[in-house]
């Protein structure tokens, strides 16, 4: 599959082309990623930026036909399980939700999810970078995949991402081929004001 800028997402004004062509496909085909290449994920998201340099992301992470595999895939949502099978890698993503502060005192880490999503979206466009897709879902169990991963007390879970090289929409099952294209976005008007809201 291409990896070029998908139909329809032309920006409005001058950015980078990794962000409009970054989209969450859902089929992949059967390539596998080598455990180098995880790696190299990993290390996009260990460069993420983060508050005070907390770091406070924490992902478990296996590959298609691995017992941890099994029990990520296990915990998604019935309708994520149908396709999410496929990809090569599920990354399980959770956040610290305490910090350790000047005082030595364990303290509530406020920005723990903003850091940990930009964690998830260094991990997006580095597998892009890599000529992979990357989809994050948060359609799970979150009980099932907290013991599935075995997550620490302290900790939250914030969706499992599905990595895989990017299949046809043929491959999928009939129901989900026509959602199988890059979605729009909203007008800068409805995200952004200067100034004030």
């Amino acid at each position: 599959m291409s990896l070029d800028q998908p139909a329809g997402r032309q920006p409005d004004h001058p950015v980078a082309p990794q962000f409009p062509a970054r989209w969450s496909p859902r089929s992949f085909t059967d390539r596998t990623v080598t455990e180098v290449e995880v790696m190299s994920l990993l290390e996009a998201v260990r460069w993420a930026p983060s508050a005070s340099n907390h770091q406070p992301w924490r992902l478990v992470w296996a590959r298609r036909g691995e017992d941890g595999f099994a029990t990520i895939h296990s915990a998604l949502a019935s309708g994520n399980q149908v396709w999410a099978r496929q990809a090569a890698v599920l990354f399980a993503v959770a956040s610290k939700d305490t910090v350790t502060n000047r005082e030595g005192a364990e303290v509530a880490n406020r920005t723990a999810g903003f850091d940990t999503g930009a964690a998830w979206m260094s991990l997006a466009l580095q597998a892009r970078a890599m000529g992979l897709a990357a989809h994050a879902m948060g359609g799970f169990d979150k009980d099932k995949l907290a013991a599935a991963v075995g997550l620490p007390d302290g900790h939250t879970l914030h969706c499992v991402v599905a990595v895989g090289e990017q299949g046809s929409a043929e491959a999928l099952p009939e129901d989900l081929r026509a959602r199988e294209k890059p979605s729009g976005r909203k007008p800068m008007a409805e995200i952004a004001v200067h100034g004030r809201f």
